[in-house]
């Protein structure tokens, strides 16, 4: 078998597997539009739903438009913010990129990836994330730390750099995988296959792993 007929196999089960043990697999962010979505991936950076999903329930409260975070103190933004962590960029990004909203594209949040990703603080995985959750579009794979660590490990990639990585994931997967595919890595990776101490012996995929037991 072929290198990448291997991969695919491989895809296809893991896949199979997480899927049995996620059946309900999506974000854990909440947003109930596209902007608090964007705003809420933002702040996710280097932090957990759990205390971003804290920190949105009183934001979304005080900010509710693209225009009220464009025009917010930056000083007070960041205070709402502050407990994510790096809080100074994450609130300049998301004023900046708010402020390009209403100045570019009326207020509203592009559902294609060539606006999302010139919004200051969006790269490609925020864009994926959007565009996936917030308008069910399927343009890329979002390609977090826990997706980039469990592609190498399972033998996906031998990429580093994660648009290449989310370039091979791309190649091997059925595109009406994409979403799923991203959503399931970062769930198994927060409950098991973790980034310093993996529990492979309770991993439903140790039996494809080529890196079973040898992270522990």
């Amino acid at each position: 078998m072929k290198p990448e007929a291997g991969r695919q196999e491989r895809i296809r089960e893991v896949i199979a597997f997480l899927r049995g043990e996620f059946p309900d697999a999506g974000t854990a962010l909440g947003y109930k539009n596209p902007l608090q979505l964007l705003v809420a991936t933002i702040l996710s950076a280097q932090c957990t739903d759990k205390q971003v999903n804290k920190v949105t329930k009183e934001l979304f409260k005080k900010y509710q438009t693209a225009e009220d975070y464009a025009n917010a103190d930056l000083a007070d933004l960041e205070q709402y913010v502050r407990s994510t962590g790096f809080y100074r960029n994450k609130a300049r990004n998301i004023k900046n990129c708010c402020r390009k909203l209403v100045e570019d594209y009326n207020s509203q949040v592009p559902d294609e990836m060539r606006g999302l990703v010139k919004l200051p603080g969006v790269a490609r995985k925020t864009a994926n994330i959007v565009l996936s959750h917030g308008y069910g579009k399927t343009q890329g794979i979002a390609v977090d730390t826990h997706v980039m660590r469990l592609a190498k490990r399972l033998g996906l990639t031998r990429e580093k750099n994660r648009e290449k990585i989310e370039k091979d994931l791309m190649h091997i997967t059925p595109k009406k995988h994409w979403i799923l595919l991203s959503n399931l890595l970062i769930l198994h990776g927060r409950k098991t296959c973790k980034a310093r101490k993996p529990l492979c012996t309770e991993c439903k995929l140790k039996n494809l792993c080529p890196h079973a037991f040898r992270y522990d």
